[in-house]
């Protein structure tokens, strides 16, 4: 689980990765020059243990269901092995996509990729942007939990584990929200590629 030693702050060294050597190099040790493309990254090391027992659980019911004598007390066995393969499943999907989250930021849209198959995922075109803001806690319990979050007085998030993030600030009027290494890289990167609205300043 990759908390944040210091709330509010990056991890030290940890500046996100971007396709050119120089693209990511911190000017005047406040501003950074935007990159043609920026790429980050979160990871939640902890949720293999949670995928462990998803397996574990799967492994039950076939057990059961390949050992298990059928002759007598049939439907108890059956859901009894229906009951451990489809909670195993759910838990090794619902772990295993959010181990980890890659984030993508051209200057189109922004991308997020969960897993290491790349599903779910989601795809915010720029224009859609009104503004992108640095959090520097986000935790399951704002969002009700890990992973892919919906709460209707919010909008969308994809929390893989506590600590900084970015806010997009969506023309609709809702939010997204990801947890993010190197959230205020990714913040810049966005704000950047924002175009001006009528009377309102680029990037707020």
């Amino acid at each position: 689980m990759r908390d944040h030693p210091h709330e509010g702050a990056a991890a030290p060294g940890n500046h996100g990765s971007t396709d050119s050597d120089d693209s990511g190099a911190r000017s005047g040790g406040s501003h950074a020059e935007i990159p043609e493309v920026w790429h980050g990254s979160a990871t939640n090391r902890i949720q293999w243990l949670l995928a462990a027992i998803g397996a574990a659980c799967l492994a039950l019911g076939i057990l059961l269901a390949v050992e298990s004598n059928w002759t007598s007390g049939r439907a108890p066995l059956v859901m009894s092995v229906v009951g451990c393969v489809a909670a195993g499943l759910l838990v090794l999907f619902g772990t295993l996509a959010f181990v980890h989250v890659a984030v993508r930021v051209d200057k189109e849209c922004l991308e997020v990729r969960c897993g290491h198959i790349g599903v779910p995922r989601r795809r915010i075109p720029l224009d859609t942007v009104v503004g992108a803001d640095f959090t520097p806690q986000v935790t399951p319990r704002h969002w009700g939990g890990w992973g892919y979050r919906w709460r209707p007085e919010q909008g969308t998030a994809v929390v893989v584990r506590r600590g900084e993030g970015v806010v997009l600030r969506l023309g609709d009027g809702m939010t997204f929200t990801v947890t993010v290494d190197d959230a205020e890289g990714a913040v810049r990167a966005i704000r950047g590629r924002l175009r001006p609205r009528e009377g309102t300043p680029a990037g707020t």
